[in-house]
């Protein structure tokens, strides 16, 4: 049970974090968030504020934004011939019903022959006691219920995502991953407040028979630079070496203000299918309260880069035993939520900035996928046309549905059938 909790917290909160991103410049830009619900499946309870209705549905997982756009209108559901109820304020429909499963207090129903709630924003038909045609204005921010009960607000264009500046689209688009990595900051940073201390360039430790050790590296040694390129944390050292297994690498130490130099070869170790290089040495910490915010961004920065690494080593060599999916996130949460809170929460500042680089990954589908459109519209310095944006969008989906379910195949497999 502890690891369902936490599983649901951990995931939950880097998605919601991540929408929130996306709801908070669409708003700022004008575009119309119709709807931000946490949890996935059908709705529980809503509530309605600055145009926005707030929804928590029935499956306590992630969460989403519905922004107006041509792709989320009522334009399909509302088929002629369909009775429909509405409320009349003033000559203008305030409130339109589509919902089986409500009533609408003080509305009448009408038999649509034709509507438009983007463009012109009227509703046209028939009354059930009135012989004749009406036609009916609809206000801009008129309420519609939709089939599951939902109430939102009606989606004209002017509050369409496609109406918004190009700049604020790509903007709303890259939110969601940028709040990913400042979550990750954040949890870095705190981390880094509530360990004893954190690392410096400094050698503490250096491991019998290792790398290091072979070639006298000592406690107290500070190390400068690998290959000649400036060392500016402990993370980024590692970062470098682990890259570099089983090759000769040149390392710049510093030991009684002497500069020194000698050359080692970094024992190469399996991880996570992945080769990585270890030189067998600890790092030296430090409680300095400038040290500790250095932390919070070098540890960002060294995530950031491992899993760029890990996507590259993906694409040069595809296999599902390198990706995971919600059975792998699970699995390893129940593992974490054993090791206490800080794990947890580094875990958490792990799996945010992965959520946010994997977004960016220029997938037809992700927020990547987006930012690739935005990009080639600046520079054909015409919007892409519709047809070929659905299209093209429709085809990532279906392959992220696709890899997203042999993923999760694979993942019962690696950790429940053995």
């Amino acid at each position: 049970m502890t690891a369902i909790i936490t599983f649901i917290i951990v995931f939950g909160a880097i998605v919601i974090v991540h929408e929130f991103g996306h709801f908070y410049f669409a708003k700022k830009s004008g575009v119309r968030v119709r709807e931000f619900a946490i949890g996935m499946g059908p709705k529980l309870l809503q509530t309605q504020r600055n145009s926005t209705t707030y929804t928590w549905r029935i499956l306590p997982v992630g969460g989403y934004v519905r922004m107006a756009g041509r792709a989320d209108t009522e334009e399909e559901s509302v088929q002629p011939g369909m009775p429909i109820t509405v409320v009349i304020t003033d000559g203008v429909v305030t409130r339109i019903n589509l919902s089986e499963q409500e009533e609408l207090v003080g509305g009448r129903t009408i038999t649509v022959n034709q509507i438009d709630l983007v463009d012109d924003m009227f509703i046209e038909g028939y009354w059930l006691d009135e012989e004749g045609v009406v036609r009916l204005p609809v206000d801009h921010d008129a309420e519609i219920i939709e089939a599951d009960g939902t109430m939102v607000l009606v989606a004209p264009r002017d509050t369409h995502i496609e109406s918004a500046k190009l700049w604020q689209r790509a903007l709303i688009n890259f939110a969601g991953p940028m709040n990913n990595f400042l979550l990750t900051l954040i949890l870095f940073i705190g981390l880094a407040f509530t360990l004893p201390g954190v690392s410096t360039t400094t050698v503490d430790q250096v491991a019998k028979d290792s790398p290091a050790a072979m070639v006298g590296l000592k406690h107290n040694d500070t190390i400068t630079e690998i290959n000649g390129k400036k060392v500016s944390s402990w993370q980024s050292m590692q970062n470098t070496i682990q890259t570099l297994p089983n090759k000769k690498v040149t390392v710049t130490f510093e030991r009684h203000g002497q500069t020194k130099h000698t050359t080692l070869t970094p024992k190469g170790i399996k991880n996570g299918g992945m080769m990585i290089g270890q030189i067998g040495v600890t790092s030296k910490q430090t409680t300095a309260l400038g040290a500790r915010l250095r932390y919070g961004f070098q540890a960002t920065a060294q995530s950031m880069t491992q899993i760029f690494r890990a996507i590259k080593n993906l694409v040069q060599g595809f296999s599902l035993n390198k990706l995971g999916g919600p059975v792998a996130i699970y699995k390893n949460t129940s593992e974490v939520s054993s090791m206490g809170i800080l794990a947890i929460v580094s875990f958490m500042a792990w799996l945010s900035v992965n959520l946010g680089m994997m977004n960016l990954i220029p997938i037809p589908g992700l927020d990547g996928g987006k930012l690739l459109l935005n990009a080639v519209e600046a520079v054909i310095r015409r919007p892409v046309p519709e047809k070929a944006e659905l299209a093209v969008t429709m085809v990532g989906v279906v392959l992220l549905v696709i890899l997203m379910v042999a993923v999760t195949g694979n993942d019962i497999l690696r950790y429940f059938v053995k």
